[in-house]
């Protein structure tokens, strides 16, 4: 899957396509969430293809945790990893629809 297969285009005013803009929804706390500490070399996208089995899916462990701006993470930070992900997935196309 490439990084914006999922993202909307449009055509602005100069006639250029243009991305739209991507909404994620709140994640909340769930009693089957796993909580693990990162390892030196961890990334977002990794974790995502470790756990989720889709590396596209980084944004929903940054989401969770709060991480904006960057992929890869320092050794030893606690991080939540989301278990419902279909339902993260259905309210995701629900927001961007």
């Amino acid at each position: 899957m490439k990084r914006y297969e999922n993202n909307k285009t449009k055509i602005d005013k100069d006639g250029k396509r243009v991305y739209t803009s991507t909404y994620y929804p709140k994640i909340p706390l769930s009693n089957s969430d796993r909580f693990i500490q990162t390892k030196e070399g961890n990334r977002l996208d990794n974790l995502a293809q470790t756990f989720y089995g889709d590396s596209t899916l980084w944004w929903v462990i940054a989401q969770a945790n709060g991480i904006k701006g960057f992929t890869s993470l320092k050794s030893g930070i606690a991080l939540r990893i989301p278990s419902d992900i279909s339902g993260i997935i259905a309210k995701f196309k629900t927001v961007n629809s």
